[in-house]
């Protein structure tokens, strides 16, 4: 007898082939047979005619440890089809970090990952993970970020990772990869990280080689004066030419500034991967991103945490110095762009933008910014408006096709989830891909198209039994109908579920039935 018996499907494996009709047969955890089940004997049947039955999702960049915390249904992802989500990303999560500094980072960071509970232990990869084993409903894998690294090792201070320091850190990256971690993070912009060199990164970057990992890079935007020939981009490619790591970046796209110049964006990518270097990337379609706004202020500023940065935002001379150079600066999102996603002081303003909150208090937008940030207690989050021209946003959505389309590229989320006004990728990524965007430019097939869903980031980051419809992998299934699935999260409605993914098993239990999520709570800590 089987537990479940999906019927009257089309199988989408996940490995790219085309799509074969045939039943699935889950027992326990696990896909047991899949061929003509017609006449199984099965505790549950889920009709999947004229259905498409795939992989579940494996979402490579998220923000989800806050959420899934405090909303362990976390149906933002998993009404996606998403059944497997990466923490741990852009440098900065909650592990491994002692009590003390646990509540130090919580507090800066906020405005992104919301108010999990102050008592649990994040002291180790280990107790990280067991934190949402079975106790939530997606799987969650995890990478070793570099910024709760050097909190830990130098607190929340700009000092070198050198000497004794940085064996310590190197250290605790081997045991988070020895403990499970799939690699290491870096960020762009999220403190203490961005004191670290291109040097340091290097040498952590060699524990994840030789451990055979995975090091995930979000190009940095700050303190680029301690970055290899000051960009981003060519950091991570250095640190990839040095150490031979397996190089990731994250949400690697155009924008309304490069719209329509792939070839270019790609250039320096290409010429690394041509002569030899091991990368590969990830995607969300959507032309803007979202960040918190604590991560903006000048580097001298952060030193300290949080408690030293809001002395210097309430004192009027270092206010001072502070927004003249914000004011300098070119900042992630020009501050005229700026939408507040998370604004816990006063939600009904979120979706407000900082030219009308400034408007009302009568102060410049950086100064506004500033005193938004003391009113909220640092934890404020915020997105950037998309294009006013429609031309552009489009053009970037068909650039987003032209990327996917590579053999280097899977998709992602980026789920920001905390706040009344998120962001939209975090309800709508993975079927925007899946069906607007697929649908409408076409350039990537279905099975092609769930391969970058799948099998690939599984492959990739080294995540067992999972990413293919196969006899013996893990029972990770999502169901959807490929010429109805549909986002509809909006930049002015974002916590809108897409249509068209009627049924998610995670671990062989029905997570999602007929659109409506179970409660069940079958995730894994993976891999």
């Amino acid at each position: 007898m089987f537990d479940v018996v999906i019927t009257g499907g089309t199988i989408v494996d996940g490995t790219g082939k085309p799509g074969v009709r045939a039943d699935v047969g889950i027992q326990g955890e696990f896909i047991a047979a899949i061929g003509d089940l017609r006449d199984a004997v099965a505790r549950r049947v889920v009709d999947a005619t004229g259905l498409v039955v795939s992989p579940g999702f494996v979402d490579t960049h998220t923000h989800s440890e806050g959420d899934l915390l405090t909303d362990p249904q976390h149906a933002c992802g998993l009404r996606q089809g998403i059944t497997t989500e990466f923490l741990g990303i852009d440098g900065m999560s909650y592990a491994p970090l002692s009590p003390k500094n646990y509540k130090l980072y919580r507090h800066w960071l906020g405005g992104l990952l919301g108010n999990p509970p102050e008592d649990l232990d994040m002291s180790s990869v280990t107790a990280f993970r067991a934190n949402y084993h079975k106790k939530c409903s997606i799987n969650t894998a995890y990478l070793v970020p570099h910024a709760t690294v050097r909190l830990e090792v130098l607190g929340f201070h700009d000092k070198p990772l050198t000497g004794d320091a940085l064996k310590q850190a190197k250290r605790l990256v081997q045991e988070g990869l020895e403990q499970g971690a799939v690699g290491m993070s870096t960020g762009g912009s999220y403190y203490p990280g961005p004191w670290g060199t291109t040097d340091e990164i290097a040498e952590l970057a060699q524990v994840v080689k030789d451990a055979g990992k995975v090091y995930m890079a979000e190009p940095r935007r700050a303190d680029l004066n301690r970055v290899h020939k000051r960009d981003g981009v060519e950091e991570a490619l250095e640190v990839a030419r040095r150490t031979g790591v397996k190089l990731h970046l994250a949400h690697f796209r155009t924008d309304a500034t490069t719209a329509g110049r792939v070839s270019e964006r790609m250039a320096s990518t290409d010429r690394a991967k041509k002569a030899g270097a091991d990368v590969s990337l990830d995607i969300y379609p959507y032309p803007t991103g979202s960040s918190i706004p604590v991560s903006l202020l000048p580097p001298w500023a952060q030193d300290g945490g949080p408690k030293e940065i809001l002395k210097h935002l309430k004192d009027k001379t270092t206010l001072k110095k502070i927004c003249d150079e914000m004011e300098a600066e070119e900042l992630a999102v020009a501050p005229k762009d700026t939408v507040f996603c998370y604004l816990p002081a006063y939600p009904h303003r979120d979706g407000a933008t900082l030219e009308e909150i400034a408007a009302e208090k009568g102060k410049p937008l950086v100064e506004a910014m500033c005193e938004i940030l003391v009113e909220n207690d640092l934890k404020i989050g915020y997105m950037g408006a998309p294009p006013d021209s429609t031309k552009v946003w489009r053009q970037i959505s068909q650039d987003s096709m032209e990327l996917l389309a590579r053999d280097d590229y899977n998709v992602c989320t980026d789920i920001t989830p905390a706040g009344d006004a998120c962001h939209p990728r975090s309800y709508g990524a993975f079927p925007r891909f899946l069906g607007r965007l697929r649908r409408q430019f076409g350039g990537i097939s279905l099975e092609g198209m769930v391969h970058r869903m799948t099998e690939r980031p599984a492959k990739r980051f080294g995540i067992t039994k999972r990413g293919r419809i196969e006899k013996g992998y893990f029972a990770d299934i999502a169901i959807f109908d490929e010429h109805k699935v549909i986002d509809n999260s909006t930049y002015d409605d974002s916590k809108r579920f897409p249509s068209g993914i009627p049924y998610v098993v995670v671990n062989g239990q029905v997570a999602v039935d007929n659109e409506r999520c179970t409660g069940v709570l079958a995730g894994q800590a993976v891999p």
